[in-house]
C-alpha cells in the first residue's frame, strides 16, 4: 500500500510501536524527533508517501511544521495525519485547517489508523 512514511514525534517509544505497526504494511520508516529535523528529513526523502506527525515536540511543533510543509508548496501533496493525545482537540482541529488530512487519537488502535490510511488513499485514487 505505502512506500515511505515520515513519523515526527518527540517519543522513541512511539517510532518503535510506528515501526511495529508499519511494517506489517510493508512501509519504510523514516524518523524525525521534531519539525524541524522532520523538515530536513523531507528534503532528504521527498518520495515520502505519508506523514505522521505528533503536535507537542520541542523546537518545532506539529502544528509549526505543517504550516512550513504547506508554505513550502513542494511537499503540500503527501497526506498529513495529526496523532494527538486526548484533550487536546483545538490543536487538532487548528491543524485541519492548516491543511492535515486527518487525525488520530493516542492512545490508538493499530487497525484505527490502518482505516483512516487506507480511506486517505482510497480517495486519493
Amino acid at each position: 500500500m505505502l512506500k515511505k512514511v515520515l513519523v515526527v514525534d518527540d517519543s522513541a517509544l512511539i517510532h518503535q510501536m510506528y515501526k511495529m505497526v508499519l511494517m506489517r504494511y510493508r512501509c519504510k520508516v523514516v524518523d524525525a524527533l521534531n519539525g524541524q529535523e522532520a523538515l530536513d528529513k523531507l528534503e532528504q526523502n521527498a518520495d515520502v508517501d505519508l506523514m505522521l506527525v505528533d503536535i507537542n515536540m520541542p523546537l518545532m511543533n506539529g502544528l509549526e511544521f505543517i504550516q512550513k510543509v504547506k508554505a513550502l508548496g513542494k511537499f503540500d501533496k503527501i497526506p498529513i495525519i495529526i496523532v494527538s493525545t486526548e484533550g487536546k482537540e483545538e490543536d487538532t482541529e487548528r491543524g485541519l485547517a492548516i491543511g492535515a488530512n486527518g487525525y488520530v487519537k493516542k492512545p490508538f488502535q493499530p487497525s484505527d489508523l490502518h482505516a483512516l490510511i487506507a480511506k486517505l488513499f482510497e480517495s486519493a485514487t
